[in-house]
């Protein structure tokens, strides 16, 4: 599976992006439970009520060969996309 998330902002307004093959990575296994169990590919677009600049703006694509699914959200530190984010940084 193919995993990607760009976004970014803040004060400073940088930008990143980090691509992940879950059958390249250790992580891989891990990241494939963590969007199976948050309902990722059945989930919407996250528009909540957070206003600020220092707030992210991250969107995140997985593509299995099947199915491809983007899902956009501003990074409060809210689970699960939060805890979806924090481990593909760290896959990457």
């Amino acid at each position: 599976m193919k995993i990607t998330a760009s976004g970014g902002g803040g004060f400073a307004g940088l930008q990143q992006h980090f691509e992940v093959d879950t059958d390249a990575s250790p992580l891989g296994p891990a990241l494939e439970a963590a969007l199976a169990s948050s309902g990722f590919f059945a989930s919407e677009n996250v528009e909540n009520e957070a206003i600020g600049a220092d707030l992210g703006r991250w969107n995140i694509t997985a593509d299995d060969g099947r199915q491809r699914h983007s899902l956009s959200f501003i990074e409060t530190g809210a689970p699960p996309w939060q805890d979806l984010l924090d481990l593909i940084r760290s896959a990457a």
